[in-house]
């Protein structure tokens, strides 16, 4: 028929969608994953080829879109799949861009999202920040001091964007600048002045680090002025600084001995007048000051001192005439120096070594020494060659707290000083090769609280005192399948902070399933094998274990879990491409096909009818593909009026598509032979739906004879426990009356399936209704059940008076009877497994009956 070679027509066609060749990561050939081109590539250049294939060998083009509103950098020829420039790049404005390119052989097309890269070349010269640049600094500003900070921002990257600076060459310059900060500085030895120049010219010139730009190397520099104003020092009068001031005589002092020394300056910084220091009152001719330093100096024993206090006035003056005031008295300050005699306490604490007086100690040891260990390699001493309360002192370590404890910590004229580990996590050669402290002896109960500090330097030696950690615990990695040999994965990370080799950490991998997967020692990448080529159909979880070792063996594991995405790359497939079905009016037929692949949507089907013979006659389920007959067909003499063939064999083409992306699908012809069932009720509705299911239908008549079997088990037992019990109270003579050997025993007989004739397989042999199994049938007539045999009855003769003893059972099997009409009312009456229940517990009963009636 016309059907039948459009269906060998289609029979094993299949079309699969067209790819892009992997090229892998610096080529300039396959889907422009992982391309990057430099900013300065002129407009026009040839620059990456598309490349790909189709599985079936048709010709390929290919296509280039970007993202709406966004330039378009690139165009595509698409036969060839030449890409060149169409755009000027700039890494500055845009360093990354998003193409979508593309594949089709006319009937699918495949769609990627690629990110290029925009590299960067030395094509921005510096740009000074914040111009114009203009300072302010007073004419006493100190030589060396900053004055101002130049900023210039390159932005580039690298080299390229690196920024230094300079001053150009001047004569009389008096400035100086940084080149890597920019903080503009005035030279050594160099002092400004109003009178003389009050505004200063200077040009700095920032130039980046240089750097490739189209293929040559090139350094790009900018300038800018910076103007500096010179500010006169406002004019003062002097003034004492530090104040208030304190001196102290001890007994040991001498006459000329110095008590304090005050300080004041001229208010005119710039060009300062000289001054000059007297004593105006409260000396009591014991002090004495020098006029042009300031110093205060004793000028006779202090034992011969009658006060223990002095409070003395001393007053600075200047030349006014230079200052510009009118009142000459007005260029001068007074202060109060207050002077107190004590007793000798000349000696401040001191550390010694082993040499003499010291004031660093250092030593080298390994780090994590234990808590409380000693540092014997400190030999210290300290002493005060005071007595009594002056004397006496403490003791402190300032620096990483709680990591070192020093002892004693007061002190009465000399101790050996040790110093003990308090914290040995602290002495961490990862957290800094060398720990610096200071030890500090401060005098306790003296007014003047003399000190003495002494650097204390460890210098480590490091330890394989860590294990290399992952940066996770576990890690996630997913794939397609069928990815070439040696595709990325996932890259692991661990971090030993250990020096030298024990920081290297090495990788490896172990488990089941990691013998599919490769890790680089060193990088962590773990990749699949060259020849591995995972099927998520096969398996499409792995998981395994990864370690990150030393040098010394010390080590970590992580769990790493890779998923292998399903694709759709199996068709739905039926069992044969020719289908014979056999239906009947008012049941569905089912075809079904089965996907091979491994997740939805990619292994969901769909069913549609494409052709059918004749037209508008079948409608299918989309889900489950079962075929049905339009509602308006409902007998023979309708099938027979819609077609003129009279052995209603009809044809139609039915597909199966699957929901994957690309979508694949099949197609069967199947040929339908339509009858009508002579059957009615429940067991006709549960033939028809399972009749191309004959193992369903034989499981139900397994399961009814099992309840019936169940159900005289019970009752035989429940009879069997009764008589047993009345047995001990009965007399010890008993006569049984037994059943004639001549009584027949009833039977039970089922119905029989036939399968001669695909229309024949809903008919039910019954021998009272004249319905004989076909000879030629290839299903043997399986034997009728049978119950279990029910011992001889009892005499007739029994007696009423005594119990019971026989345990009555059942033998018999079930014959069919009736006609059609009585089958008919019993199918109203329940199903046929409720039917042969009843009827069988009817017999029992009677059997019951008859058999307690036999003991006498």
């Amino acid at each position: 028929s016309f059907l039948g070679k459009r269906a060998i027509s289609v029979k094993g066609q299949s079309d699969y969608a067209p790819y892009f060749y992997d090229n892998g990561p610096g080529s300039k050939n396959g889907n422009m994953a992982l391309f990057s081109i430099s900013e300065d590539t002129a407009v026009g250049t040839h620059v990456y080829v598309l490349n790909g294939t189709d599985p079936e060998g048709d010709p390929v083009r290919y296509g280039l879109m970007f993202e709406k509103g966004s330039k378009e950098y690139f165009r595509v020829d698409s036969k060839s799949g030449n890409v060149n420039l169409v755009q000027e790049l700039d890494r500055e404005i845009q360093d990354e861009i998003s193409v979508l390119v593309s594949i089709t052989d006319g009937r699918n097309k495949v769609v990627e999202t690629v990110r290029v890269l925009v590299t960067d070349a030395n094509d921005e010269a510096p740009k000074f920040q914040n111009l114009p640049f203009i300072v302010d600094v007073s004419e006493d500003a100190a030589a060396e001091s900053s004055i101002y900070r130049v900023q210039a921002v390159d932005k580039d990257m690298g080299s390229g964007g690196s920024v230094s600076y300079i001053l150009q060459p001047s004569p009389f310059s008096k400035f100086t600048i940084d080149g890597h900060s920019g903080i503009l500085r005035i030279k050594p030895g160099e002092t400004l002045d109003y009178e003389t120049t009050p505004t200063h010219f200077v040009t700095v010139v920032a130039k980046d680090g240089g750097g490739k730009y189209k293929g040559r190397h090139q350094v790009l520099s900018s300038t800018a002025t910076i103007t500096i104003n010179v500010i006169d020092a406002q004019d003062m009068p002097p003034s004492f600084i530090g104040t208030p001031y304190f001196g102290y005589i001890y007994e040991v002092s001498v006459p000329g001995s110095e008590i304090f020394t005050v300080l004041a300056r001229d208010g005119d910084q710039g060009n300062p007048n000289p001054i000059f220091y007297s004593i105006l009152d409260g000396s009591d001719g014991v002090f004495d000051i020098n006029g042009t330093s300031g110093c205060i100096t004793v000028t006779t024993y202090p034992t011969l001192l009658r006060k223990e206090l002095y409070e003395i006035k001393v007053k600075v003056k200047t030349n006014a005439s230079e200052i510009g005031l009118n009142d000459q008295l007005q260029a001068y300050a007074v202060t109060t120096v207050t002077v107190r005699v004590v007793d000798l306490n000349n000696h401040p604490p001191t550390f010694y070594g082993e040499n003499g007086p010291q004031n660093k100690f250092e030593v080298t040891m390994r780090e994590h020494p234990p808590a409380g260990e000693i540092l014997r390699g400190f030999k210290i001493t300290v002493n005060d060659s005071d007595q009594g309360a002056n004397a006496k002192f403490k003791l402190r370590l300032v620096g990483p707290s709680r990591v070192l404890r020093v002892v004693p910590q007061t002190v009465l004229n000399e101790a050996q000083v040790t110093i003990i580990v308090e914290d040995a996590a602290g002495i961490d050669y990862e957290k800094g090769p060398t720990l610096s402290f200071k030890l500090l002896a401060v005098e306790i109960d003296t007014p003047e609280r003399f000190s003495a500090t002494a650097d204390i330097v460890i210098n480590l030696k490091d330890t394989n005192d860590n294990v290399p950690k992952f940066t996770s615990e576990y890690y996630i990695g997913r794939i397609p399948e069928n990815s070439p040999g040696g595709s990325s994965v996932v890259s692991v990370t661990a971090n030993d902070p250990d020096s030298g080799p024990w920081g290297e950490v090495k990788y490896t991998i172990y488990g089941s399933g990691s013998d599919l997967f490769h890790i680089h020692s060193s990088s962590g990448l773990i990749t699949t094998q060259p020849w591995t080529s995972l099927d998520a159909e096969v398996r499409s979880k792995y998981n395994f274990y990864i370690k990150a070792e030393d040098s010394e063996g010390k080590y970590s594991l992580a769990e790493v879990f890779i998923t292998v995405l399903d694709m759709n790359d199996h068709p739905p497939e039926f069992n044969e491409d020719l289908l014979e079905k056999t239906m009947i009016i008012g049941a569905p037929v089912k075809v079904e096909a089965v996907d091979e692949d491994a997740e939805s949507p990619n292994n969901v089907i769909e069913y549609s009818i494409m052709t059918a013979d004749p037209d508008n006659a079948f409608e299918i389920n989309t889900d489950t593909g079962e075929i049905m007959l339009k509602p308006f067909i409902k007998s023979m003499e309708i099938v027979q009026n819609i077609t003129k063939e009279k052995e209603c064999r009809w044809s139609l083409v039915v597909q199966a598509r699957d929901r994957g992306s690309p979508s694949f699908s099949t197609t069967a012809v199947v040929n339908i032979d339509i009858t009508e069932t002579p059957l009615k009720g429940p067991m006709a509705a549960f033939l028809l739906r399972s009749r191309d299911n004959p193992m369903k239908a034989l499981g139900m008549v397994i399961g009814i004879i099992s309840v019936l079997v169940g159900v005289t088990v019970f009752i035989s037992t429940a009879i069997y426990m009764r008589n047993a019990k009345s047995n001990r109270i009965a007399p010890v003579r008993r006569i049984i009356k037994r059943r004639p050997k001549d009584q027949q025993p009833w039977t039970f007989r089922m119905p029989i399936i036939k399968f001669s004739n695909p229309a024949d397989k809903f008919l039910i042999d019954n021998p009272e209704l004249g319905l004989q199994q076909s000879s030629g049938s290839p299903w043997p007539k399986p034997p009728p059940p049978s119950a279990p045999c029910l011992p001889p009855p009892p005499p007739s003769n029994t007696r009423v008076s005594e119990w019971q003893r026989a345990v009555p059972t059942i033998s018999g099997a079930l014959v069919s009877r009736g006609s059609k009409k009585a089958k008919s009312s019993r199918r109203k009456e329940g199903n046929i497994s409720s039917a042969l229940v009843s009827e069988l517990k009817l017999k029992l009963e009677q059997k019951i009956n008859e058999n307690n009636q036999g003991y006498y």
